[in-house]
């Protein structure tokens, strides 16, 4: 069973950490030696970043253990010497966007208490009462119990773990002026929206694609609508006279190929893991 954990650091550090592709450290002390020797792949940690923030900003899995000669954060590299050599790698699950770190985050007497013990291990319990209150249902890892789901958040979690298996920070009901995109993901946590799906299944298609063509306008992304077979004809029919302009910027995808290539993705993902080669 995979254990959970709390690493904390201040905002540049998480900064740094992120755009490294999710790398945190530990310094040679024996706790943290001792800690870090628990450390397992498959690990979830909860990112706390220090004050001005003073919260927990999301979570990742840890990917890889190692130590590490070479100096990253800005102390280390401006007195040549690190400081944290004991490091791991993880995969982040999920990260609240910068611009929301301050006035999302998840903070209470009982994270402050825990934030002042420095990296530790907490329980799953506790964990995931905090994920539930810092993330979208449908962002949710499967540790966390879930009620059922339609086939629309099905969809929308699927899209949200082949982002996660593609190394890129996923989110769901993203905040785009005033309204919410269905899954987005990002190449870096500072970076806009490069992928963007709206999910329809028998719903508004023509509000589904005004919101793509905003995200077009707005960033320039990659945008797609998922929608199920019978829906097809009809989004062509929009995308051939209102949506002219994004006809041919918009990718159709039905609901079973993203089911499909979700399949194909674990199965991958799971055979590296087999092989040992992630």
């Amino acid at each position: 069973m995979p254990k959970w954990w709390l690493a904390i650091g201040r905002r540049e550090h998480w900064q740094i950490a992120f755009q490294y592709g999710g790398i945190w450290g530990l310094k040679a002390t024996a706790r943290q030696i001792a800690l870090w020797e628990s450390l397992s792949q498959g690990d979830y940690v909860l990112f706390y970043a220090r004050s001005p923030i003073s919260g927990i900003i999301g979570y990742g899995t840890v990917r890889t253990i190692f130590r590490q000669n070479k100096p990253l954060w800005p102390e280390e590299v401006k007195e040549n010497e690190v400081i944290w050599p004991y490091r791991f790698e993880f995969d982040v699950e999920y990260c609240l966007p910068q611009d929301r770190w301050k006035t999302s985050r998840v903070i209470s007497d009982v994270v402050r208490a825990l934030a002042r013990g420095g990296f530790q291990a907490i329980s799953k319990e506790l964990a995931n009462e905090f994920i539930n209150l810092l993330v979208p249902e449908p962002s949710r890892p499967e540790v966390v119990e879930k009620k059922p789901i339609s086939l629309h958040d099905e969809v929308k979690a699927k899209l949200l773990e082949i982002g996660r298996l593609q190394k890129l920070i996923v989110d769901g009901e993203y905040d785009m002026d005033g309204g919410k995109l269905d899954v987005v993901w990002r190449r870096i946590e500072r970076a806009v929206p490069a992928y963007v799906f709206e999910v329809q299944i028998g719903g508004d298609l023509y509000h589904a694609l005004g919101k793509l063509k905003h995200a077009f306008d707005l960033w320039n992304s990659n945008i797609f609508l998922v929608v199920a077979e019978e829906d097809v004809s009809q989004a062509r029919e929009l995308l051939a006279g209102t949506f002219h302009e994004i006809r041919g910027k918009v990718k159709l995808v039905e609901v079973e190929k993203v089911k499909e290539l979700f399949k194909r993705k674990k199965e991958y993902r799971d055979f590296e893991t087999e092989l040992g080669i992630l």
